[in-house]
């Protein structure tokens, strides 16, 4: 029996002091690990920090988990588990984008503005208040790996001897004081086992420092019109980068379009809510317009698309960030051309009314996974694009909004057209 977390911690430090590994990174598992945690780090100097993970719970039975979900949109799943009990991939989506908004919230409330300390490489002690099942822990260790842990320990004051067993197999080193029989709460070997706030957890945190040069601050964000340099004359564009941004997305509009698209501002909102990055730029300079009217083909708008993408890629605020692309009508060919000229340039590609048959002899070089949405009432678009879907040379999908036409002028058709494209980046663009 253990007086609270805090004596729980002292003896699991003392259980610790022969950890020879350099430079330990001691993860808590929040919120009662934290008070765990805490002696621990203090025990080997180690730096402290957070592992903010949720397991994702199979629907209609959350306690038993199919995967986990973690910062930087890691995303773990258990795909033995998923055909096992024939989960659809929409269905484990739902599940993920649930638990990663949990995720993004308990990361702000811990952390304000600094993002979690680097795992690459590290030798990381992951500390919870006890083992039960388990299944939170494996989430923590999962995402441990994924992140780039090098050797990952896990330390517990108590847990069940199943428990302990099972993750025994998924880390180098288990370091638990008690596996009393039989098991049925953790809470039951704590004289004081008191649940703590989002607020405890962030006095705790403060009283270790953050002393690693890793931990990177918040990118700055922007949201501002900006000139993009394009021969005599710029291209207009508006530039949004949300704090912490997992991504960024590049519209391209078709003919007769502009940046002001009410429709792909819509859907930039929608994305910029997921933390993504977005930009909306004018395909033509006012002189261009002037002379040609909106007329430009499809070659050109691509190269146009390629030349912005790299401007964007030089600025500092989207360094490092990986990049997609949302196109509609003929901005959809001039993004898939682009796609397959610089596989490199585009990690996810969505079409929203597109047409991808202007692109034809491009499209079995596009590798970079691209998702058409069509709306079910635009027949003879909706025939254009099964037929490209089939040319396409990656994974592609096909999604048809009922009740749609070409402009998703229809109540209720833009935001689920917005709410495909945003999990189709969630899926293959986050950083």
């Amino acid at each position: 029996m253990f007086r609270d977390r805090t004596d729980a911690g002292r003896r699991l430090a003392r259980s610790l002091a022969d950890y020879r590994r350099p430079h330990p990174l001691v993860l808590a598992l929040p919120r009662g690990g934290l008070p765990v945690a805490l002696p621990v780090a203090e025990a080997l100097d180690a730096e402290l920090d957070v592992l903010v993970v949720r397991k994702l719970g199979v629907p209609g039975n959350p306690e038993f988990a199919m995967g986990a979900v973690g910062e930087d949109s890691v995303v773990v799943i258990d795909h033995a588990t998923r055909r096992r009990l024939h989960l659809t991939p929409d269905e484990v989506d739902l599940v993920a984008a649930r638990e990663r908004a949990e995720v993004d919230r308990r990361v702000h409330a811990y952390r304000g503005g600094s993002r979690r300390l680097g795992l690459t490489g590290r030798n990381v002690i992951i500390v919870d208040d006890g083992l039960a099942t388990g299944s939170t822990a494996e989430a923590g260790v999962r995402v441990a790996r994924c992140l780039g842990a090098a050797h990952v320990t896990l330390a517990v004051p108590v847990g069940s001897r199943e428990a302990v067993d099972r993750l025994s197999a998924m880390v180098d080193e288990v370091v638990c004081l008690q596996t009393p029989s039989p098991f049925r709460a953790v809470g039951q070997h704590y004289a004081s086992f008191d649940q703590l706030s989002d607020d405890q957890v962030v006095a705790i945190l403060r009283q270790r420092p953050r002393g690693d040069t890793r931990v990177d601050q918040v990118r700055p964000d922007i949201d501002a019109d900006v000139l993009i340099p394009f021969g005599t004359q710029p291209l207009d564009a508006h530039l949004t980068v949300p704090p912490d941004a997992r991504g960024v997305v590049v519209f391209v509009h078709g003919t007769g379009s502009d940046r002001h698209s009410p429709r792909n501002q819509s859907v930039a909102k929608v994305l910029q809510s997921a933390g993504f990055g977005t930009l909306l730029f004018d395909l033509m300079t006012d002189d261009e317009r002037a002379v040609a009217g909106d007329s430009l083909g499809v070659e050109d708008a691509a190269a146009r698309l390629l030349h912005v993408t790299d401007w964007l890629r030089a600025r500092p605020e989207v360094d490092g960030l990986p990049m997609g692309c949302f196109g509609s009508s003929s901005g959809a060919a001039a993004a898939l051309v682009a796609a397959a000229e610089h596989p490199q340039a585009f990690r996810a590609v969505v079409s929203r009314g597109g047409r991808p048959d202007l692109a034809a002899r491009w499209l079995p070089r596009v590798t970079a996974p691209t998702l058409l949405i069509v709306g079910g009432h635009d027949h003879a678009v909706l025939d254009l694009n099964r037929q490209a879907q089939r040319q396409l040379g990656g994974v592609s999908l096909l999604e048809v909004v009922k009740g749609a036409g070409h402009l998703f002028a229809e109540a209720g058709t833009l935001p689920q057209a917005a709410a495909l494209a945003r999990a189709w980046f969630l899926r293959h663009l986050s950083a």
